[in-house]
């Protein structure tokens, strides 16, 4: 079978109890049938993910969303922000159907709808809501391109390729508790944005808070070289630069050289891809804002640059 499939092949894929991955318009995810156990512990078993992390489960629209999770008010006004890059966790819907492996046995559910065409068509095609993490092995790079999912698995997971991701970081994850809204991991939806829409504050959860959705592990998404921030690089580091990069002349990306932090949540994943292709033992990172997109970007980073 060939590594890149189209809906129809991907979807009997995904009906089958097999994996599929598929773009969204965050990064690649790898997709199961969240109703089938064996399909959804095939992701954790491929990924080698630790099995306590829940996944996110992947729908085609606020009805299907509706028949696995509670929608109270608040949740309702969020789902506005659909189709988009945000996750909702809700209290789970008795009788949803889900395996409770895709929800690590927790009593709430992780759910979005991507804004991505070929990741709607293909939920819609499988007929099923689909639990997919991202695309790549536990705690490595997110990837944001079809061969990026074919390298990670070295061919082992079949992918519809949907070109590379306009987002480029995971989604944004609130918790919505009552009146109160937690984000649990920031992403491609700024927590500003969220705040401006609804019209209240959404409140950070804490570090070292249990786990309740993907994203919270204090090391992750990182390359195989070492990562130090807000720095310069040294003799032969690699740099991953923000801004100005003048002067530097080993191996070096920019994320955004006009300092556009939609650009450089677009381009991290796959700079940091290819600064870790560079043979670097060490990539230093530039400073990056900490505002709108600069939190999920630093998030990225910081959980990147955790002890493993």
């Amino acid at each position: 079978m060939s590594a890149f499939l189209d809906i129809a092949a991907g979807a009997a894929l995904l009906r089958e109890g097999k994996l599929c991955a598929f773009p969204t318009e965050t990064v690649y995810g790898l997709g199961a049938d969240a109703t089938d156990a064996d399909a959804v512990l095939s992701i954790y078993e491929t990924k080698g993910r630790p099995r306590f992390n829940p996944l996110i489960v992947h729908v085609a629209d606020l009805a299907m969303a509706k028949t696995l999770a509670e929608f109270p008010p608040l949740a309702e006004r969020l789902a506005e922000f659909w189709p988009g890059p945000l996750t909702l966790v809700l209290p789970a819907k008795p009788g949803n159907g889900l395996a409770d492996v895709a929800t690590a046995g927790l009593d709430s559910v992780a759910i979005r709808v991507p804004n991505h065409p070929l990741a709607l068509e293909l939920i819609r095609a499988a007929g099923r809501p689909l639990a997919a993490p991202s695309a790549n092995p536990s705690g490595r790079l997110s990837p944001t391109t079809a061969e990026q999912v074919v390298t990670g698995f070295e061919g082992r997971v079949p992918v519809v390729d949907g070109g590379p991701c306009r987002s480029g970081v995971e989604s944004t994850i609130i918790r919505v508790d009552g009146g109160r809204l937690i984000q649990l991991r920031a992403g491609a939806l700024a927590r500003s944005d969220v705040e401006a829409t609804i019209g209240q504050a959404v409140e950070l959860a804490p570090k070292d808070s249990a786990i309740a959705a993907p994203g919270m592990m204090l090391s992750h998404y990182a390359p195989s070289a070492g990562v130090r921030l807000n720095t310069v690089p040294e003799a032969g580091e690699a740099y991953l630069a923000f801004g100005d990069a003048a002067g530097f002349t080993g191996p070096t990306r920019n994320l955004s050289p006009s300092g556009d932090l939609h650009e450089a949540a677009r381009n991290l994943f796959s700079m940091l891809h290819e600064l870790d292709a560079s043979g670097a033992a060490m990539i230093a990172v530039a400073p990056v804002p900490m505002e709108g997109l600069g939190e999920a970007i630093n998030d990225r980073l910081e959980r990147a640059a955790a002890p493993r």
